[in-house]
């Protein structure tokens, strides 16, 4: 990944999907914003509204969007189809649409939007067909295997070919420091070829295969490999316990990309 700036806001872009300059994209870091502990994302207690909301906007207009389609995330393996008409764009918490933790976006124009606060944000883009899809994915999207059912319906609903697909996994929980105590309760037996150490595991490495099972072609996924409790640009639950959440945001331009 590389490190850009727009309009005063730090965020990391994709070497890997440089290729298609109609797919904006960024993962952005805790810097930038209006809230007290700076770029925050996601509605809540926590914070005013007024001040995600400014953030919001902020990042929708460095990426070239006029809003961010956003949902409740739910840890699942749901999938929502955002349609260019549809208009939707949260502007409180009680607008957001809840239950699903993967968007699609058939159409350009549509700036999706998923909160992070050691979960995988992952892209994934045909550039054949133009659908582009965002996934929430935490261990249990991983246990519920969100990537393959994301990849299974745009195949299904959007034509798209498994091997045509481009995929990013962004900053997330590394295998330094994805310790799961009660593993054994949490995670099914198939993961244990993804232990390090005692009680860590390469969740990264599950996503990887994960993607490539569904029929991904493996040079076709980048790993950021950036783990989000170490590196403090990002928001991180596990370290912090905080709500505040960071952002990955991916769309479709109707002209070239930045």
């Amino acid at each position: 990944m590389i490190l850009v700036s727009e309009n005063g806001l730090p965020y990391y872009r994709f070497e890997s999907l440089a290729p298609w300059p109609e797919l904006a994209h960024g993962v952005f870091t805790r810097s930038g914003g209006v809230s007290p502990q700076g770029l925050n994302l996601a509605f809540g207690p926590h914070d005013l509204e007024e001040n995600v909301r400014e953030n919001l906007d902020r990042v929708a207009e460095a990426m070239g969007f006029a809003r961010l389609a956003f949902v409740g995330q739910a840890h699942g393996d749901r999938s929502l189809v955002v349609r260019a008409d549809s208009g939707y764009s949260p502007r409180r918490p009680a607008d957001m649409i809840r239950g699903f933790d993967a968007l699609i976006a058939p159409d350009p124009g549509v700036g999706l939007l998923v909160k992070l606060g050691d979960c995988q944000g992952v892209i994934l883009y045909d550039p054949v067909t133009r659908v582009l899809a965002l996934v929430h994915c935490g261990w249990r999207g991983n246990v519920a295997n969100v990537l393959a059912r994301t990849v299974e319906r745009l195949a299904a609903d959007f034509g798209v070919r498994p091997a045509d697909l481009v995929a990013a996994i962004g900053p997330s929980l590394g295998p330094c420091c994805a310790e799961f105590v009660n593993f054994s309760q949490e995670l099914p037996p198939s993961f244990l070829a993804y232990r390090v150490g005692k009680n860590h595991f390469d969740l990264w490495a599950v996503s990887r295969d994960q993607l490539v099972q569904a029929g991904l072609r493996p040079e076709n996924i980048e790993t950021a490999g950036l783990c989000t409790v170490c590196h403090e640009a990002f928001y991180s639950y596990r370290r912090d316990k905080t709500e505040d959440r960071f952002g990955l945001v991916a769309g479709r331009l109707d002209r070239g990309a930045r």
